[in-house]
């Protein structure tokens, strides 16, 4: 795919992903519309892109609030004209016992993750249909196919969204229409905070630079892959824990026992 001109809406465009993908999408010659939550960091994002002589609009939004998705899409599109290409990167995490997270913030964390995403999606497939054309990339994470202790909310919202953009996939097969899935592990991004970064490093779990994330997503758009999955030995105890979760159960007993002492407590 040839991303010059291309017209792309980011959600997550603030993040530490977000930002190189939105700089990365513009050096390529793309028009974009950026969504994120803080205001000040969207105008300085614009402002980068736009002296480097790139094109960006901005929409401020907090895609925790429910029915956001569809003003997101209609006011996209205006800026745009219309939209080829649908980037769903935004996201939230919590490292935290199940027993100590909060009632609000699993719902905001699924409405986050999942409905928003959903409901995005929806917003835009209708024109993607009427042209036969378009292109759906979900940013979701290796642990949408591998359950990790300590993050049951965050995975149980990134295997949502592998099997969304999948039965989406399967859905679009007789189209032009295409779907990619993006599977990092984890990230160098504020994402993370200290507790949950020294307990990778305690485990021995390494973390990918959010430019190495960045130049894999670009990549994948460009060669229009359909899944793909960065960093090992995860993506294969991803692939392990589909075929034999009890071997990755006993594989992960002991990272639960190393990375008790840095979980989060509310």
């Amino acid at each position: 795919m040839d991303l010059t001109n291309k017209r792309i809406l980011l959600t997550g465009a603030t993040g530490g992903v977000g930002e190189l993908v939105a700089l990365k999408l513009a050096q390529k010659g793309a028009n974009l519309v950026l969504v994120g939550r803080n205001q000040h960091k969207l105008n300085a994002l614009q402002s980068s892109i736009q002296q480097a002589g790139g094109q960006a609009l901005t929409i401020q939004a907090d895609l925790s609030q429910p029915s956001v998705a569809g003003q997101i899409a209609n006011q996209a599109t205006q800026y745009l004209g219309q939209i080829d290409l649908l980037i769903n990167n935004a996201g939230v995490l919590d490292f935290i016992e199940l027993q100590d997270q909060t009632d609000a913030r699993i719902a905001e964390m699924i409405q986050t993750n999942v409905t928003a995403l959903i409901q995005l999606t929806r917003a835009v497939l209708p024109s993607f249909q009427s042209k036969n054309q378009g292109h759906f990339v979900f940013v979701g994470s290796i642990f949408g196919s591998l359950g990790f202790p300590h993050f049951a909310t965050y995975c149980a919202t990134k295997f949502a969204v592998h099997g969304f953009s999948q039965a989406l996939r399967r859905e679009l097969v007789n189209t032009k229409i295409g779907v990619t899935y993006i599977a990092p592990r984890g990230i160098e991004t504020p994402m993370n905070d200290a507790n949950t970064v020294a307990m990778w490093a305690k485990t021995g779990n390494a973390m990918d630079s959010a430019e190495k994330v960045a130049t894999v997503i670009i990549q994948a758009l460009e060669k229009e892959k359909q899944e793909v999955f960065i960093g090992q030995p995860q993506s294969f105890f991803a692939w392990l824990n589909g075929v034999l979760p009890q071997a990755v159960n006993i594989g992960l007993k002991k990272q639960t026992a190393l990375a008790a002492p840095f979980i989060k407590k509310t």
